[in-house]
């Protein structure tokens, strides 16, 4: 009889243990279906919650944000850009300090807290990264008079930097204008898969269950 209590006990004790890392898992895990934003939206039922708040502060609309997102980390919480080698085979040190769902450095990343005043934001939370996307869009249209929807250029200015952006650091690298295409692209997709599900995201029934 005192085996099997202790075995149950051990269970419980277990389970204490195990279940609040195991759910911890699963919410940082990035969606199933990445190039559908009703579907990422439904299955992390917070994040359009998150997505909308971002949108209304920051004057930025939802697709262009996670059209950005998805560039930069495919919704990885933990993302960092790959190491860099060494004699072509050994791993080196990463390229920058990015990390997170909207690959941001640690120096733009210091600058977000004390500019929008969110003290205590990480990278790997998807409300502060998905916040820290509105503000820098809300300051390339500020200081390079870019509008919120046009994703091409909020992209060029989100990877060179407003200063570079003004100089046109972009103009001669064809890859990453490559890449702001696909972000635009994504951007628009994203946008007409939002139009047909926003309603529903938007009631205050969906946010109860």
């Amino acid at each position: 009889m005192g085996s099997c209590s202790n075995k149950a006990m051990m269970i419980r004790i277990f389970l204490l243990v195990a279940m609040p890392l195991l759910l911890s898992a699963c919410a940082t895990m990035p969606p199933k279906d990445i190039d559908n934003i009703c579907a990422i939206f439904k299955e992390k039922r917070g994040w359009y919650r998150d997505a909308h708040k971002a949108s209304k502060r920051w004057g930025s609309p939802i697709p262009v944000m996670m059209a950005m997102m998805h560039q930069e980390s495919r919704f990885k919480s933990k993302a960092k850009p790959p190491r860099t080698k060494i004699l072509w085979l050994f791993p080196g040190p990463r390229p920058s300090t990015a990390f997170g769902y909207s690959q941001a450095l640690d120096i733009t990343w210091k600058q977000y807290i004390r500019s929008a005043g969110n003290y205590g934001a990480d990278r790997d939370d998807f409300g502060d990264a998905i916040d820290f996307i509105g503000w820098y869009n809300q300051i390339s249209h500020r200081r390079s008079n870019i509008k919120p929807e046009d994703a091409y250029h909020l992209y060029l200015a989100y990877h060179e930097g407003h200063g570079g952006f003004n100089r046109r650091t972009f103009k001669d690298k064809l890859w990453l204008k490559k890449v702001s295409r696909k972000v635009s692209a994504k951007a628009i997709r994203y946008r007409k898969q939002l139009h047909s599900c926003e309603k529903h995201l938007a009631s205050p029934w969906w946010h109860i269950f």
